[in-house]
């Protein structure tokens, strides 16, 4: 017997029990099987690592399949997404495989249950075949057409695939058990009639396999040892045994079917259909949108890689359905940026600061620290000059002794620069204040080492120069939902709980060293948050995506 690690969990502990039991550690063989109808979301990243980690733990080789059956749903788009998104994350597999690739072989395979007796042609209607099926605690009732012979089944499904009937006017259908105690056993459906062209095989098949029938053949076919799913395929589990046991014995070990917890986020749906309703509804701009909870989406809005890799890891790997708190997720992704990300200069609210005693038109260079967490980033100089701007936030007229931003008469210090101390203020016609003024302690130049650089003073604040800095269009972002679990009430449709104001937009001022920076640039805008440049930003054109605030405060929001 192998020393099992303790910490490993459920799944690696079914792989080494049968690993002990004899199974040759070279036959193992591992698969992520997506259906190309739509684009992948967190869910699908703790599917796609614990497949992956498993090849990579095991040196066996993992499988992208694309379960494309139905095309009626799928496109080459949502191939070439998902494969954008694996490899973005990391991740590389050894094969490509298309359930596309075998419809021959499942053609075949359906034509040999017939023959054995144990598949035939139904020409009823769905709605008289679900009232056939029975319920959990009735029986259900044979179809009349269950006893047809063999042979004339054979030339109804030869019919069928030769495109002589209309869609939907009949169906394939596996004989196993009506009075089943396990629904998906009642006479499921295994092939049907689609009119549609497919992404792959074009106008070559008018008839199409369903996914029960296709997915454990696919698995047998590429040698596949253990097929891992979500716990609602687990009911499935019987019928993919039945289809692989029922067909002729077959010449290799069957893959093993076994289940885990799927990943279900709070405050968030991660259902394609009501993902896919958003678009359509223009709640949201598309796949990609940074409120989404699609990879694509979580990349545009500054998620990276391996703050998604750590989230799926932490969040662990169980046998019983739970909910993640989103706020694990947004802490992975700073303690990932924390480290990686430039500290930079933006406002948001911008209002203008004006130094009195500062020299007129003189410009200087201060240098500020890229990232504190790492010195081989090194510093750049910002420009500072008599003219500034800061956060409106980072000034009160008149304030309390808790209040430790700028006031009058109370001095704070400028991020990397000078001590300043609020003067007076400038209003417009209306009493709103649109200038404030301060004058500024010109021995106090951070890291100058004088002695007045060294005094305390309780409050620092970040500004950019008025002269030198850039205009920049800021997404800032909230949770696209305010229920927790927006698609559990029955009574209630989930877009009810829709949060109207997950998207803010800001005319921002940011320091001049940003103005190359590429699409998908992740920085700190020091004090305010991490954000990340978008995919459609040019130098002519900024636009900064926020991808989290420096600590939650959601929780505080909601309490």
């Amino acid at each position: 017997m192998s020393e099992h690690n303790e910490s490993s969990h459920f799944i690696e502990q079914i792989i080494q029990a049968d690993l002990d039991a004899g199974f040759p550690a070279e036959k193992l063989r591992f698969r992520f099987p997506p259906e190309p109808n739509g684009y992948l979301h967190i869910g699908h990243v703790k599917a796609i690592a614990l497949n992956f980690n498993l090849g990579k733990k095991y040196n066996a080789p993992v499988n992208l399949r694309f379960d494309d059956t139905n095309p009626a749903k799928e496109s080459i788009e949502y191939v070439n997404a998902i494969k954008k998104d694996i490899r973005w994350l990391g991740y590389e597999w050894a094969e490509e495989r298309y359930a596309s690739d075998y419809f021959d072989q499942l053609f075949a395979w359906a034509k040999e249950l017939i023959s054995k007796g144990l598949a035939y042609v139904d020409p009823q209607d769905s709605e008289e075949m679900a009232a056939q099926k029975g319920t959990p605690t009735r029986e259900g009732t044979n179809s009349p057409f269950r006893d047809t012979s063999s042979e004339q089944n054979l030339v109804l499904f030869n019919e069928m695939q030769a495109g002589k009937h209309a869609e939907g006017s009949m169906a394939l259908r596996a004989k196993i058990d009506m009075s089943s105690p396990n629904m998906l056993l009642r006479d499921p459906v295994i092939y049907r009639i689609l009119n549609k062209d497919h992404h792959r095989t074009g106008s070559t098949w008018c008839i199409y396999p369903m996914y029960d029938w296709t997915h454990g053949e696919s698995d047998y076919i590429e040698g596949i040892s253990h097929s891992l799913c979500t716990l609602e395929f687990k009911p499935h589990r019987d019928l993919y045994e039945w289809f692989l046991s029922n067909l002729s014995p077959l010449e290799h070990h069957y893959p093993k079917q076994r289940e885990f917890a799927r990943l279900n986020l709070s405050y968030t749906v991660t259902s394609k259909r009501k993902l896919a309703a958003l678009i359509e509804n223009k709640t949201v701009s598309g796949w990609d949108d940074p409120r989404m909870p699609t990879i694509s989406g979580l990349r545009r809005r500054g998620y990276t890689p391996q703050a998604l890799r750590n989230f799926v890891e932490t969040a662990g790997v169980s046998k019983r359905e739970n909910v993640i708190d989103v706020s694990l997720l947004e802490y992975c992704v700073r303690e990932d940026l924390n480290s990686k990300a430039s500290r930079v200069m933006a406002v948001l609210d911008p209002i203008k600061l004006v130094i009195t005693n500062y020299p007129e038109g003189a410009t200087e260079m201060l240098e500020a620290v890229n990232n504190p967490e790492d010195e081989s980033k090194g510093s750049r100089l910002i420009p500072f000059s008599k003219n500034l701007f800061i956060e409106r936030d980072d000034f009160k007229e008149e304030a309390n002794r808790k209040y430790f931003r700028l006031t009058l008469g109370k001095e704070v210090r400028l991020k990397s620069a000078y001590i300043i101390e609020g003067q007076s203020v400038v209003k417009d016609s209306a009493g709103n204040i649109i200038e404030i003024h301060c004058t500024y302690d010109s021995d106090s130049k951070s890291g100058s080492g004088s002695e007045a650089s060294q005094r305390k003073v309780k409050g620092t604040i970040h500004w950019v120069s008025q002269d030198t800095s850039i205009s920049a269009q800021v997404n800032v972002y909230d949770r696209l939902f305010s229920d927790e679990s927006p698609d559990q009430h029955k009574d209630q449709d989930f877009t009810e709980f829709i949060n109207r104001d997950s998207l803010g937009q800001l005319t921002a001022k940011v320091e001049p060293s940003l103005v190359n920076l590429l699409p998908g640039t992740n920085v700190q805008f020091q004090r305010l948050g991490y954000f990340v440049t978008d995919i459609n930003s040019t130098s002519d054109n900024l636009i900064f995506n926020k991808t989290a605030g420096l600590r939650d405060t959601w929780s505080k929001k909601s309490n």
